[in-house]
């Protein structure tokens, strides 16, 4: 009960082969799985964002999941009740700041409570979300890509169309919610893949592991992978859902520095 409260920091050095040296040193912060509660997350999220404004990242991402789906969904009401909490969740969010920027893919819980409404509340709070598409960041004549995918549980994702466009000798940064569609990403030319959704199953007992994790985050529920030339990380989040608990499995704000890795 005490551990969700209090988010712990992971710093990662990133080399990616393809990486231009004007992006060398190019630092991203992740946040996921907020799951706004007006109990049970506001601290987390606020301390959350106090942390990543602390260390000046180029660019933040937010890999999903604002609100959390009631446990009734078939109900239309109750549906768009939880999909209004991804106000409050923005506005918490709102203080983040980055020298490129805010970007966001939505989570399986926002795309089934209300994609539509959701997005909108997003892109209004200056948090824009990237559904399969894909945007540009430059630096001295070099291009790293950021792009985004719609959900694979519950919503239209769309490989192809979010790579659309990128010329194919220039780095790819993929934000998706679900990290075991890692196995597909790395099919294409994508050279790091940023994911949530799993929280670390909440509670994690050495040697055991988790008691219970979603679909598509089974195969690869957290940290760092290398599945060929796709590089994946798995975020633990910040929320929590249906139980308040977390054992082994802290809140994580991640701080990736990109690093041109030498051939």
């Amino acid at each position: 009960m005490v551990e969700p409260n209090h988010p712990h920091l992971v710093c990662i050095d990133i080399p990616l082969r393809r990486l231009p040296e004007a992006f060398d040193g190019f630092t991203i912060v992740q946040l996921s799985d907020f799951h706004y509660d007006p109990y049970l997350s506001v601290h987390v999220i606020r301390a959350a964002v106090d942390m990543t404004n602390q260390l000046h990242p180029d660019l933040i991402v937010l890999t999903g999941d604002f609100v959390t789906l009631p446990v009734l969904p078939d109900l239309l009401d109750r549906k768009r009740a939880a999909a209004l909490d991804a106000e409050p969740c923005a506005q918490l969010l709102t203080p983040l700041r980055a020298r490129e920027g805010r970007f966001c893919v939505l989570g399986n819980h926002d795309v089934s409570a209300h994609r539509r409404l959701i997005t909108e509340i997003l892109n209004f709070y200056g948090l824009p979300v990237l559904r399969n598409r894909s945007v540009a960041l430059e630096r001295s004549g070099s291009r790293l890509w950021l792009a985004g995918l719609d959900d694979h549980l519950d919503g239209d994702p769309d490989l192809t169309l979010a790579l659309q466009g990128i010329p194919a000798n220039e780095p790819v940064v993929m934000l998706v919610h679900e990290p075991d569609i890692a196995d597909h990403v790395k099919r294409y030319p994508v050279d790091l893949q940023l994911s949530g959704h799993s929280h670390g199953g909440q509670v994690w007992f050495p040697g055991i592991g988790p008691i219970w994790l979603p679909p598509l985050a089974r195969k690869y529920p957290r940290g760092l992978r290398q599945l060929g030339p796709l590089t994946l990380y798995t975020n633990i989040g910040l929320g929590t859902i249906r139980l308040p608990v977390r054992l082994n499995c802290p809140p994580e704000v991640t701080l990736f520095t990109l690093r041109a890795k030498k051939v």
